[in-house]
Order: C-alpha cells, then structure tokens, then sequence
C-alpha cells in the first residue's frame, strides 16, 4: 500500500472514531436527560402533587422503581421539597408531610447531611416542631460522623426551646470534637455544663482541651474560662454550705467564716482572678468580686430581659 493509501486510511479512520466517540457522548447526554424525565415520572407517578408528601412511599419501595439512581432520587425530592418550603405560608400539617419526606430522601441517601442540617433548622424555627426536628437530626448522627453541625443543632434545640442545657451540653461537646467547628465551641460546652450543675465536667471537659491546644491566643482562652468555671464551681459549693448553715441555725451566717467555724466547709476557696468571694448576710446570695455575673449562657427569653433592664 502506498504511503498516501496509508495516510488516507489513517485520516478516514481517526475521523470516523471522531465521529463515533461524539455520537456515544450525544447518545449519553440524550439517555441522562431520558433518565431524569424518567425519574421524575416515576417519582410524580408516587407524589401525583407535592402536597401530597404525605402519601410519599417509603424508600424501599421507590428505590427499586429508581434502578440504582436512588441519589438521583433523593435530589430530585429534595428540589420539591425546596419549592414548598419557599412559599409564603404553610400549614403545620404541611410541615409534618415536609418531615415525613425528609425521612424518605435521608432513607434513600443517608449521608445526605444537607438535607438533615436544613430541615432540621426548618422544622425548628418554622414549624415550631422541635420534636421532628430532633428526630431528623439524630437519625443524621451515625451516618454522618464528621458533620459537626448536626449535633450542634440539636444541642441548640435541647438549650434555647427544651431548656435542657445537661443535654444540650453534651451534644455541643460533641460537635466542638469533630474537626471543623469554630473554636469557641467547646467554650460554649463548657458555660452549658456549668449551668446544668455540672462544673466538675466542664472543668475535666477544659483541662482535656486545653492539653491539647497550641499555644496562644486559644490556650489562654482555654486558661481564662477555666478559672470562670472554678468560680462556679466555688459559688456552688458556697452556696449548699450556706443551705446547711440556714437549715441548722434557722438564719443566714453573717460571714463565710462563719461557715468554716461551724464545719460546712472544709476551707475557704481562693478566688482564681485574684478577688474574692462574698456573702450577702440578708439573702444568703454567694458572689464574686471579680466576676459578678454567673457562668451562664443567656436563653431567647433572657436576652431579652436583659436589654430592657440596660439603659
């Protein structure tokens, strides 16, 4: 064969691989645009409309229908889900449709952390369904181990609409634990054990990270609320001598000495900042000179309060 035969094959050869390979990609692009139509029939076919989220099958029934493309499917519900939750009104019956939904998309895909994070939050703040919403991320727990915002948020649900800051201190330690969350997170685990009357673990929780933080301005943060967690811990300790002081005598003690002369306390704490810790003779109210404010991490309700007492 002569060298120009050669080369005219060649050319004929490389285009018609050209020709082929662009066919296949027109041919794939055509089956997943099929594919997504055919999902989404099949998905209107169990929906019919999307306010009858209700009635959405589990996912072990769709997923068969979805022949493998179940996050496919789970997106796709996720984009009806989207479309409801932006009108201008829902019912609260439509936010347990919006639940049941949710439940099916993080069935089909349960890594879908998106899903538990925004519909937690929706449930929360919009549905004034805590219940749900706690419901929605604890099941987003175990699947999604590195996703410090889900136990973050159901700390915040256990704290500001539960009241439950034991609860709410324990799943905020755990988010300030995964990589990833700002650093004032375990500070703010540590005011929430302290204010559930557990100083003693906040105090551990403290010392824990603070072996393990770099120095700087982090460490001394770390240092800093430790001696505001002994102060709580002091005052705590003050204050059940000062019950048993008033159970036995039937009066408030004048001084905190005279708690150590009586015996309900074995010796009086050193304030951490260098102050000291005071006793009010007509309420019983143990403070501090330094830090006159209680470890407290403030409630909706309080905050509020609290601005209008400010001038």
């Amino acid at each position: 064969m002569a060298v120009s035969e050669i080369a005219s094959h060649h050319v004929l050869s490389t285009s018609l691989k050209t020709v082929v390979l662009s066919a296949t990609v027109l041919l794939v692009l055509a089956g997943m645009v099929s594919l997504q139509r055919e999902l989404d029939r099949r998905l209107d076919r169990t929906m019919i409309q999307a306010e009858q989220l209700r009635a959405l099958p589990p996912a072990k029934y769709l997923k068969p229908g979805l022949l493998g493309y179940h996050h496919l499917g789970a997106d796709l519900l996720w984009l009806r889900l989207v479309q409801i939750v932006g009108k201008r009104s829902n019912t609260g019956q439509e936010y347990e449709w919006l639940y049941h939904a949710l439940d099916v998309i993080t069935d089909m895909d349960p890594q879908y952390d998106y899903a538990y994070q925004v519909g937690g939050i929706v449930l929360t703040h919009l549905a004034q369904r805590i219940d749900l919403s706690n419901m929605l991320l604890m099941k987003g727990l175990e699947p999604n181990p590195t996703v410090w915002q889900i136990p973050f948020y159901i700390g915040f649900n256990y704290y500001f609409y539960l009241h439950d800051p034991g609860n709410a201190a324990d799943y905020i330690a755990r988010a300030s634990r995964i990589p990833g969350p700002p650093p004032f997170m375990a500070l703010m685990a540590t005011q929430l054990y302290a204010e559930a009357g557990n100083p003693e673990t906040a105090l551990n929780f403290l010392m824990a990270i603070r072996s393990q933080a770099p120095e700087g301005e982090i460490k001394e943060q770390l240092e800093t609320r430790i001696m505001e967690v002994t102060i709580e811990r002091d005052i705590r300790a003050l204050e059940e001598g000062v019950s048993s002081y008033r159970e036995r005598e039937g009066h408030v003690p004048h001084t905190l000495r005279d708690l150590l002369r009586a015996g309900d306390i074995s010796a009086l704490p050193p304030e951490p900042f260098g102050g000291e810790y005071r006793l009010d003779p007509r309420t019983g109210t143990i403070t501090s000179s330094t830090h006159p404010e209680r470890l407290h991490v403030y409630r909706r309700d309080e905050i509020g309060k609290k601005a209008q007492r400010t001038p």
